[in-house]
């Protein structure tokens, strides 16, 4: 088992020099692999050599699905870049969190008698943005965030760091198919409330009320929400802008549109859990 740290670094001469290795956070080696998956430990994702194909690589295959595990099948040069060791064709990255199942927790949640509010992330790739979009959803009260399988960040050290311990704190749920979950969200009669520029309404106008159980939806540093999750927002929110940019970065978006959700349910009681506002 080793680091997740691809990245080369130079040295004082000028020249790459191998990266720096963290036996904790890899595993390398197909049988080590199908041995952590059937042991039902959290894996991040796993890497499997183009081409290979076996009674073990097919049920490494198998048991990542049946958890939701994201399985990616690439070229010899990267699974080297990843590691210096003999990975046979195959590495893990090891979560450094527990993913959470996002039917239990707002089944929980109801049955508290709570107004859920749910932080949905379509394709937010930088893993420092995820790990501050982290930070804001705990501080504002976000019961949990919703990431899909592929596509996302990838959740390591980088991103625990930046989250100032949220991502120890807020649950975080992986699901295989945003739509669906959009889908049954609306079903369960979440408001879902989509940050976009693609509109005209202004969360300045505080006509939309997010006091009942609200899902926001933030959309990829790129090119933001995916057309088919927008067309299923029940409500379209844009951040006003005064500048010549015409975006705010992601992390400092959902900060904006998570503090107006914050504020009226304060004013409206809706955080029972909190007394008073500390003040900084």
């Amino acid at each position: 088992m080793e680091s997740r740290k691809d990245k080369f670094v130079g040295n004082r001469y000028g020249g790459p020099r191998t990266p720096k290795e963290d036996k904790s956070e890899m595993i390398f080696g197909s049988r080590p692999i199908l041995e952590a998956l059937t042991a039902g430990k959290e894996l991040e994702k796993v890497f499997l050599l183009r081409g290979t194909r076996n009674p073990t690589t097919d049920e490494i295959v198998k048991l990542a699905k049946d958890r939701e595990v994201p399985v990616v099948t690439v070229p010899v040069e990267k699974l080297n870049k990843l590691t210096r060791k003999n990975h046979q064709g195959a590495v893990a990255l090891i979560s450094p969190i527990s993913y959470q199942p996002l039917s239990e927790i707002v089944t929980s949640l109801f049955e508290q008698g709570r107004n859920p509010l749910l932080l949905i992330l379509d394709r937010v790739t930088d893993v420092r943005n995820f790990g501050s979009i982290a930070r804001n959803a705990e501080c504002m009260g976000v019961d949990a965030i919703v990431i899909p399988s592929r596509g996302g960040a990838q959740i390591n050290a980088d991103a625990m760091k930046t989250s100032a311990g949220a991502l120890n704190l807020v649950p975080v749920c992986r699901e295989p198919n945003l739509k669906e979950t959009i889908d049954y969200l609306k079903d369960y009669g979440f408001q879902i409330v989509a940050c976009t520029e693609k509109t005209e309404h202004q969360i300045t106008d505080y006509s939309v009320d997010m006091v009942g159980p609200t899902a926001i939806l933030m959309g990829s540093e790129e090119d933001g929400i995916s057309p088919e999750y927008l067309k299923r927002a029940d409500v379209k929110l844009r951040i006003p802008l005064m500048g010549q940019i015409g975006s705010l970065n992601v992390s400092v978006a959902t900060g904006i549109i998570l503090y107006e959700a914050m504020r009226q349910r304060l004013k409206d009681g809706g955080y029972a859990s909190l007394n008073k506002l500390e003040p900084m």
